[in-house]
């Protein structure tokens, strides 16, 4: 009997999806604090047992157990509040795959600071536009030259930015170096006073009509992925659990840290600087975890590899997240491989909403049936529950309970929702309006799209807006709109997805160009160029067709929808 797992799931062990879904509960005490009751209790129980394994590009390996995981994030904990970090605070971490992610996130649970991670892409305007939304004191990133160009060039414009520290060697002046900061520090870091509604984590989410939002979760959200990570990726006790994915997505709260380590499972981390097939496959190898899971982008890429002379068979269960798996690449997979890939579906709004858990037969394509909870549903335009075949919002419904509660928090109100919901956003902080908008008579309204067949199972359609995936990151068309909107020869323009075999969708801009501009290819160059400057550089246009007008409502709206049903249909 896992000790810890048991103090949280009164019920840990069922016979089939329908007894599970009926009768898996789990208890949130108020107080609780993922790094103090799981982290330190794991240290105290069998400190050494492994936390993390972990290897990059170079084949280096490393291994912390529970034991160095309290003693380190201690030590965090102490070089933070040194530095003036304390409860509420906010801190950016941008650190990929480092193994001091782990002992900063766990740090700043201990503190009662609000982390946001990010990813490595970010460019200076995204970091200026985070930094000062959200309130930001403290950035901790690494020493990628790019990225510190970037925290360079918008330092000074960050009004609340006290400080950037670096996990890394040879530290600039200026910077602080984190690493000496922790060697410094005490590892002895006492408990203090918190509760479960106090906000913990905040991540980016792009929005498509506006710039990103600020999805805020508090101290329950690792409690939620007790079901993520036991029912759906089924990671064991004692075993390694790799998740492949940067630290400033969503996903690695969902694969990387939480309910893996509640199950008492190993991290297993391929920290690298820039993805190959031949690098995962090696990293795999190294690694040997029991399960895996991934986006559908990997996979697709993994099947153009030659995989006969890999050894697969220490991995027990696999499983993808992120964006939809073609039913050809899941076969695809098996043949070569003999792995059966279990789809899950859920947001950075929350925990798993739906998979093909492991008492469910697997349909290739469909993402499985709900998860427990939540009270997962289909709703119409009108509220009402749709039936089998007909497309509708994929919603959560509360059984009747307030989950529009409110608690004042650092002067913004944020919403606390009741303890029976753990894994679910308190919603987008610091803008009622949004957050009311998504929440609805109790119900939240995912905004992404799907229907179900006679058998319960669900499929996805996509999102009700334009958010584009592509390669397991989520884009919203705003954002790359207003990137080219900035350079010269741009009229208009509208951004949607196209099909993609590799990323499963691609960025199109649609522009109309200025007077005295004409199309070229030099210039669809010079503007894909523009944009990876401008932006994140994953979300440059990678088809530019030039039109000589777009097509729009009577009211003057583009219709982005005429656009991606078009290219869709081709």
């Amino acid at each position: 009997m896992n000790e810890i797992l048991s103090r949280y799931c009164p019920r840990i062990d069922f016979e089939s999806y329908e007894d599970f879904y009926a009768n898996y509960t789990c208890n949130v005490p108020d107080g609780f604090n993922f790094a103090f009751d799981v982290v330190d209790e794991w240290a105290a129980l069998d400190g050494g047992k492994t936390a993390l394994l972990w290897t990059n590009d170079e084949g280096t390996m490393k291994r912390y157990t529970f034991a160095d995981m309290k003693r380190l994030s201690g030590r965090a904990a102490n070089a933070l509040s040194a530095m003036g970090i304390g409860k509420g605070d906010v801190v950016m971490l941008i650190l990929k795959q480092r193994p001091e992610v782990w002992m900063l996130m766990c740090a700043l649970m201990k503190l009662g600071a609000v982390c946001i991670p990010g990813t490595w892409q970010l460019t200076a305007k995204d970091l200026e536009y985070r930094c000062n939304i959200a309130g930001v004191k403290l950035l901790i990133s690494g020493t990628d030259p790019q990225l510190m160009e970037n925290i360079t060039a918008v330092r000074p414009l960050c009004k609340g930015l006290k400080g950037v520290a670096l996990a890394g060697d040879g530290i600039p002046p200026g910077f602080i170096s984190i690493r000496e900061e922790m060697e410094k520090a005490s590892e002895d870091f006492p408990r203090l006073p918190s509760k479960t509604s106090d906000p913990m984590l905040v991540y980016f989410s792009s929005g498509t009509t506006g710039m990103p939002k600020m999805v805020l979760h508090n101290h329950s959200i690792p409690l939620g992925h007790i079901v993520t990570a036991k029912y759906w990726q089924c990671v064991e006790d004692g075993k390694v659990h790799l998740t492949q994915t940067d630290s400033g997505w969503a996903k690695f709260a969902w694969g990387k840290i939480y309910g893996q380590w509640i199950c008492g499972a190993a991290v297993g981390a391929y920290d690298t600087e820039k993805f190959t097939p031949k690098g995962m496959l090696d990293a795999i190898q190294r690694l040997k975890p029991a399960t895996f899971c991934a986006p559908a982008t990997i996979f697709r890429y993994l099947i153009k590899e030659d995989l006969s002379g890999y050894d697969w068979s220490f991995i027990r269960h696999t499983s993808v997240a992120g964006e939809p798996l073609s039913p050809e690449v899941y076969y695809k997979i098996k043949e070569l491989t003999g792995l059966e890939i279990r789809e899950g579906f859920g947001q950075s709004e929350t925990s798993v909403m739906a998979a093909a858990f492991k008492w469910l037969p697997v349909k290739p394509g469909s993402m499985g049936k709900p998860a427990p909870l939540f009270g997962l549903n289909l709703l119409d335009e009108n509220g009402a529950a749709c039936d089998d075949g007909i497309v509708g919002n994929i919603s959560i419904t509360c059984a009747g309970k307030n989950m529009y509660e409110t608690e004042e928090k650092n002067g913004a109100a944020i919403h606390a929702g009741p303890s029976a919901f753990p894994g679910l956003f308190r919603g987008y902080w610091k803008d009622e309006e949004i957050t009311g908008g998504a929440w609805r008579g109790g119900t939240y309204q995912t905004g992404d799209m799907a229907w179900h067949d006679d058998e319960g199972y669900y499929w996805f359609v996509g999102r009700n807006d334009d958010v584009i995936k592509c390669s397991g990151y989520r884009i919203g068309p705003f954002e790359v709109e207003s990137a080219l909107m900035e350079h010269p020869s741009v009229l208009e323009c509208a951004v949607t997805a196209v099909p993609d075999p590799m990323r499963g969708q691609a960025v199109k801009a649609t522009i109309v160009l200025a007077r005295g501009f004409s199309p070229s290819d030099s210039l669809v160059k010079e503007l894909q160029n523009h944009v990876k400057r401008v932006t994140a550089p994953y979300k440059y246009p990678r088809i530019i067709e030039f039109t000589d007008e777009l097509p729009k409502t009577i009211s003057g709206k583009i219709q982005r929808n005429v656009i991606r049903k078009k290219d869709f249909s081709q």
